[in-house]
């Protein structure tokens, strides 16, 4: 049956609720109309930009009648930044829709008609919680800016002057960097024609520490004055380490070899009462406050009564195993990233935890030989990317035949398509799943799940 609406028809629609990725769900007579800018409860007009069998997509281009979840927007460049999609949402509002999207993908996805879904939990600071950010060079009129791309846009940047999402000293960071860049008279990088000079600025801050390390990213070549740069940034004390990267594909990427310019070659965050070092392109979740509750909450899931073995797979820099090591008897750790897996060998060296090893490798592909060093697992704690367990790492945690798993997601969706295939399967049942709300106004939700196996 041909679908009831045809791309460009503008349609006034109510929203229900937001899916998972953000767009607000309205119905058009049974058919389903994803609204980029709709928000539960409102009444919009849309013009339909795309069409296929199973639904359509639109945009919304007039709230009619808006929601009375709507609330003003603090920040100055909302809606036009693509950082934040939902400062305009009420944040109960921002925590029910997370919460029925987990529930919604493991019922639809995961096959479960009542998931044993507990209450999400809120972010301890709906703002100013970010420890990371990486800000995209655009050129304007004076010169060039520090900025996020436009929201929906890969191909623009939008200066931005104070972003609600880091601290004050982050956007001073941001802006003397601007500054400095002027003075020096470089110039953007323009992706369009692969021309120009300045790429990206990475600022990450051990909110626990109060260090900060700064990246700044380029071109081919070094056309800037080193120690300039050293002296602007060295005003704020509490930089402690300076790199540079040069990135001469088109791809923007900022996970770069680096050269250090001053400084220390990591900072160190706090994190549960464990310091951990943190290099240029070592993983620490963005929200650190967030970060210790997401890692108490795995810790209560694990139950660890002292004489397990847990394997720590998706390892990163050891924030997870490190965290879990007092209670167990051994902790292993798989990592892709070698530089990850320094960190977490240096920070457990740093923690005295002596009963944690980590190894670099895939993990579908280190579960064998762990296997064999390690014994059995007692545990397993997985974090993986966005993109979820592979089928792979799938059949091979699943023939581990670990008694338990504890499952840390930041994909409702990957997460219950894993969760459908180990019980099915390899005999596995999830027995509690925790949502947590780390990044507010946007589309993302963790969770925190354990599985055990019967």
């Amino acid at each position: 049956m041909a679908a009831p609406v045809a791309k460009d028809q503008e349609l006034e629609l109510h929203v229900d609720s937001l899916a998972f990725g953000g767009n607000g769900v309205a119905r058009l007579n049974g058919f389903v109309v994803f609204v980029r800018r709709g928000l539960p409860g409102d009444t919009v007009r849309a013009r339909v930009t795309k069409v296929k069998r199973s639904h359509a997509e639109a945009l919304a281009v007039e709230v009619v009648e808006p929601s009375a979840k709507r609330v003003d927007a603090p920040c100055a460049h909302y809606p036009a930044c693509g950082g934040c999609r939902f400062q305009d949402l009420a944040y109960d509002a921002q925590l029910e829709a997370k919460q029925e999207q987990v529930r919604d993908a493991l019922r639809r996805i995961g096959g479960i008609a009542e998931p044993p879904l507990e209450p999400i939990l809120p972010a301890e600071s709906q703002f100013f919680y970010r420890n990371k950010l990486e800000y995209s060079f655009t050129a304007t009129p004076d010169g060039p800016a520090l900025g996020f791309h436009r929201a929906g846009r890969w191909d623009e940047v939008l200066e931005i002057e104070k972003c609600w999402l880091t601290t004050d000293l982050g956007n001073a960071i941001r802006n003397a960097v601007r500054q400095w860049a002027r003075a020096e008279r470089l110039e953007a990088y323009d992706q369009a024609d692969q021309s120009g000079y300045l790429r990206h600025l990475v600022v990450r801050e051990g909110r626990n520490t109060g260090q900060v390390l700064v990246q700044l990213v380029t071109a081919a070549g070094e056309r800037f004055d080193r120690e300039e740069l050293v002296e602007v940034l060295r005003r704020f004390p509490e930089v402690r380490s300076i790199h540079w990267a040069v990135n001469e594909t088109p791809a923007e990427v900022t996970n770069l070899p680096t050269t250090l310019l001053w400084g220390d070659e990591a900072i160190e965050e706090m994190l549960g009462g464990l310091r951990f070092r943190v290099r240029p392109n070592a993983f620490l979740q963005t929200n650190t406050a967030m970060a210790e509750r997401l890692y108490a909450l795995a810790g209560e899931f694990a139950g660890l009564t002292g004489g397990e073995t847990v394997y720590d797979l998706y390892c990163g820099i050891g924030t997870i195993g490190l965290t879990l090591a007092p209670r167990a008897l051994t902790v292993w750790g798989v990592e892709v990233s070698e530089e990850s897996v320094a960190c977490a060998l240096e920070n457990a060296d740093l923690n005295g935890i002596s009963n944690a090893a980590f190894f670099a490798g895939e993990t579908a592909d280190a579960l064998a030989e762990l296997r064999e060093r390690a014994g059995d697992p007692d545990l397993i704690v997985v974090d993986p990317p966005r993109a979820g367990l592979s089928n792979k790492a799938v059949r091979r945690l699943g023939r581990l035949q670990a008694p338990r798993i504890v499952y840390v997601s930041c994909n409702p969706t990957t997460l219950a398509g894993n969760v459908k295939e180990l019980a099915a399967s390899w005999g596995y049942e999830l027995e509690r799943v925790r949502p947590v709300d780390m990044f507010p106004h946007t589309p993302h939700v963790e969770s925190v799940a354990l599985l055990t196996r019967t």
